[in-house]
């Protein structure tokens, strides 16, 4: 499957991570959903982070998402990631879908 580029917001429907959220981290849910359909998540199989410059010209880098490959229950390969952005241009959404695919 080729990876197609999505970039929709995805609704966190079951347990969080607390382990992950205890380092500050997002607790990766279990599950999402996503348009009409529920993505269980089954394993992770990457993470990273992306930062970004200051917008005020500081020289300072701060942490603007967590990312993660993830397959789901159902065999789909997906991209997704926990926007961390503060401020009133916060989103509403907080997790993402990026991509679907390997």
């Amino acid at each position: 499957m080729p990876t197609i580029f999505i970039s929709e917001p995805l609704t966190p429907e079951a347990s969080f991570d607390p382990l992950a959220m205890s380092r500050g981290e997002p607790g990766l849910p279990a599950k999402f959903r996503w348009r009409e359909r529920e993505l269980a998540v089954a394993e992770v199989l990457e993470t990273w982070r992306d930062y970004g410059d200051c917008k005020h010209g500081s020289g300072e880098r701060y942490l603007r998402k967590h990312c993660f490959r993830i397959r789901t229950a159902d065999g789909l390969v997906l991209r997704i990631y926990f926007q961390r952005t503060f401020g009133r241009s916060r989103p509403a959404a907080r997790w993402w879908l990026h991509s679907m695919g390997e």
